[in-house]
């Protein structure tokens, strides 16, 4: 499973992507909104920053404005990936871009059948948001094993599944028994998944133990 930072953040993204596991970034307009600059120099850095796939998202909601934006940021940098919401408005923008050879991100997934749709218009990637289902009183889970089983129907089918919305580690996990092949993760989250108490525990033992001997290694 790739793991994909959620964040704008340029410093969360340099000390993550240190550590090896940043596949990618996902940004929205909310996230870059927090960071006071400009969406494409945030854009930008980032993409110097990641090898990866970086989505940057179009605010327009006709498909003349979404293709006018995503066409912009899609020369920022050849990594970057258009996010469009998917609405009907959207799928069309997503068609002609990815036509034009651009990567493109459908978000806002909350179905199956969007799912599909976004499949069909060329996505390189579906965005259903699992802890959102979660908050309305809906299994989120349930709808990564729906579109990863369609997929898997049509071999054709070139749409990775992007878990998005997650909201802890269970959520990672889960998507990835399911066979789900990205996770954005808010960096407190990809955070926790080092997380153990027993390994704490154990790390503390083996040091106090160690400690005893009066060696050292090298």
């Amino acid at each position: 499973m790739k793991f994909f930072v959620d964040t704008a953040d340029i410093a969360e993204i340099r000390a993550l992507a240190e550590l090896g596991m940043v596949d990618g970034v996902t940004t929205n307009p909310s996230l870059v909104a927090k960071s006071g600059r400009k969406m494409a120099e945030v854009i930008a850095e980032i993409c110097s920053v990641v090898a990866g796939p970086v989505s940057a998202e179009v605010t327009a909601t006709d498909s003349q404005g979404m293709l006018r934006e995503g066409r912009f940021l899609a020369r920022i940098a050849p990594n970057v990936a258009v996010k469009v919401p998917l609405t009907v408005d959207g799928l069309r923008a997503c068609r002609e871009l990815s036509g034009e050879g651009t990567a493109v991100n459908v978000t806002l997934c909350f179905s199956a059948a969007q799912a599909l749709l976004a499949a069909k218009a060329g996505a390189a990637f579906i965005s259903p948001f699992v802890g959102r289902l979660d908050d309305v009183g809906q299994e989120g889970m349930d709808l990564i094993a729906e579109i990863v089983a369609i997929y898997a129907n049509y071999p054709n089918f070139r749409t990775e599944v992007l878990v998005a919305s997650v909201r802890h580690p269970i959520h990672v996990v889960q998507a990835a028994k399911l066979g789900a092949h990205v996770a954005t993760l808010p960096p407190g989250v990809l955070r926790a998944l080092f997380n153990h108490p027993l390994t704490d525990k154990g790390l503390a033992a083996f040091l106090a133990d160690w400690a005893r001997t009066n060696q050292t290694i090298a």
